[in-house]
Order: structure tokens, then C-alpha cells, then sequence
């Protein structure tokens, strides 16, 4: 097989077998070909077949770091590329993977970045919802900020996961794993009301009546990521606020906001999808940050205390 049939077949076997989600698919293929490209220019191999020794690992590791890509895209390329040799193994393509000798480089351990409640709110209330589009809008970055969605989740979900008899959207995240996200009666409401009547005539004046995700654009074809943060950015541009917002930060937000408000660390894990606990731990650090940070503006002996 020629290198673009190996990476299609890769391709198909993420999608039929894995069923990893589009955007996650395309992440693993893009990190696949950069390194196709580096063999073919840097002519280290006749072809990805043909990886014969770990130097080529290695040299390709070296290169992303003298490239200045971060700690966590290097180790995530690192692992795409394990995954896809892996696959190779298994189908008899190749002898042997390289790639599980090259171990990952260590991360430095970054705070999420978060919005604190008000700016959210001043962000969701500056929301003109007197068109269809600025009410999807509404109802988007308000679910976004109510279940914690990843953006790929919220632009994949589909009317059918939605009970609004129990407030509930079954997720299917990261790995294919079902998780349940909950909805408080208000914006289950609005959601209702976007489904039944803005998302319609959206669909209506475009025409498509194929279409089985919950959010659509203009067109009414689905929503993207890359949709959804231009979006975020417009309403940014519009608002009170002076500063930039990601759809992640978002996220980021929904678990430190339980978090302060006494949800435990368990439950804030089953509702962000985390496989591992360790990576909820993450968001104690931001909230005790928060809280000491208050305590030392608020207590007397601590405001005399605190360095100027």
C-alpha cells in the first residue's frame, strides 16, 4: 500500500472501529501526515512502512522541540503516531513500533484559564436574541457554560440525545465514552423553544431538512468549532468585556464555578467526562488560588500583611 493509503485506512479504522468523533479523527491524521512529511524531506525513510530504527523517532522529536511546539502538542503528536504504528502492527504492515521507545517530555503543569461568573453573565445577557441567530447564540454559549461541553460535544449533539422530560443530554466524549450532562429548567426552556421554533425556521429558509444537530449556522448545515469561536469572538467585540474568551475557558469555568460552590471533586469528574481524577485535581488548584487570593484582600490582618 502506497503512504496515503496507509493513513486513509487509519482514517476509516478510527472512524468504523474506534468511532472517534470528526474532529478527533482529523487531529490524529493531520499529526500523521506532519510526520510523513518530515520523513519524505528530511529522507530518513523510502516511506512510513519502512521505519527501522527509533533514530527516526527521535530526530522527529528533536525537531518538534527545536520548533518550540509545547510540551502537550509534542507528547500528543507522540501518541497519535504510537496509535498509528500500532495499527500498522496489527495489520501486519509493519514488524515493529518505534514509536513505544520514544518516551514523552515532560509538561509543565498550567492553571486553566477561567471566566469568573459576572463576566459570563454580562456576556450571555449582552446577547441580542431578536433574531434567530442571536437567540441560537444565547442558547449556546448559555448550555456551553451550563453542562460544560466541549465544543466538539455541543456541535456534535444531535436532537435525539436531548430528554427534556428529565433535563438531561446524553454526550458521547473523548474515547467514545457516554456521559450525561445536566440542564437547569430555564435553559432547558430556551433550548425547547431554539429546537421547536428558531432552529425550524432557520432550516426553512435554507432549505436542508437533513440535518440532526442541535446548533446550525446560517446555511443550516452543522455548527463547527471553528463556527462557534467566531461567534464567541463577535459577541466578545460587542460586549463590556476586554478580554479574550475561548470556548474552553468556558469549560474551564463550568468546573471551577461547581467547584466554589461545594459540588465534590468525584461528581465535577462524571460531569466534565475525565477519565482520571487527577486531571479534575487540576481546578482545586484555581479555586484555592481564588479563595486565598479573596481571603487576603478581605481579612484585615491579612490585607496589612499582604507585600506591596
Amino acid at each position: 500500500m502506497t503512504d496515503q493509503e496507509l493513513i486513509d485506512a487509519f482514517t476509516e479504522y478510527l472512524y468504523s472501529e474506534k468511532n472517534y468523533s470528526s474532529y478527533t479523527v482529523n487531529g490524529y491524521k493531520k499529526d500523521v501526515e506532519d510526520f510523513y512529511n518530515f520523513i519524505r524531506e528530511m529522507k530518513m525513510a523510502r516511506g512510513l512502512q519502512f521505519i527501522n530504527n527509533d533514530r527516526v523517532c527521535h530526530n522527529y522529536l528533536s525537531n518538534l522541540v527545536h520548533k518550540k511546539y509545547s510540551s502537550k502538542s509534542i507528547n500528543r503528536k507522540i501518541s497519535s503516531l504510537r496509535t498509528f504504528y500500532n495499527y500498522l502492527l496489527k495489520e501486519h504492515f509493519v514488524d515493529y513500533n518505534y514509536f513505544t521507545e520514544v518516551k514523552n517530555v515532560k509538561e509543565e503543569k498550567k492553571l486553566p484559564k477561567f471566566v469568573d461568573e459576572d463576566d459570563i453573565m454580562v456576556l450571555i445577557d449582552s446577547i441580542d436574541t431578536e433574531s434567530d441567530l442571536g437567540f441560537r447564540n444565547r442558547v449556546l454559549i448559555e448550555l456551553m457554560y451550563a453542562t460544560g461541553m466541549r465544543v466538539s460535544e455541543i456541535c456534535s449533539m444531535e436532537v435525539k440525545d436531548i430528554n427534556f422530560y428529565s433535563n438531561i443530554i446524553m454526550i458521547t466524549g473523548k474515547g467514545s465514552k457516554d456521559r450525561v450532562c445536566y440542564m437547569y429548567d430555564e435553559i432547558a426552556e430556551r433550548l425547547n423553544y431554539y429546537i421547536n421554533f428558531t432552529r425550524s425556521n432557520l432550516l426553512s429558509i435554507s432549505g436542508n431538512t437533513d440535518v440532526n444537530t442541535v446548533f446550525i449556522n446560517y446555511k443550516g448545515t452543522p455548527l463547527t468549532p471553528r463556527g462557534v469561536r467566531k461567534i464567541l469572538n463577535n459577541l466578545i467585540d460587542k460586549s463590556a468585556l476586554e478580554r479574550h474568551i475561548s470556548p474552553h475557558m468556558i469549560r474551564h469555568s463550568f468546573a471551577t464555578s461547581m467547584l466554589n460552590h461545594g459540588v465534590d471533586l468525584k461528581s465535577v469528574q462524571d460531569l466534565l467526562g475525565h477519565e482520571n481524577l487527577s486531571t479534575t485535581q487540576i481546578y482545586t488548584h484555581v479555586t484555592t488560588e481564588n479563595i486565598t487570593k479573596t481571603y487576603e484582600q478581605s481579612f484585615p490582618r491579612a490585607k496589612s500583611n499582604t507585600k506591596k
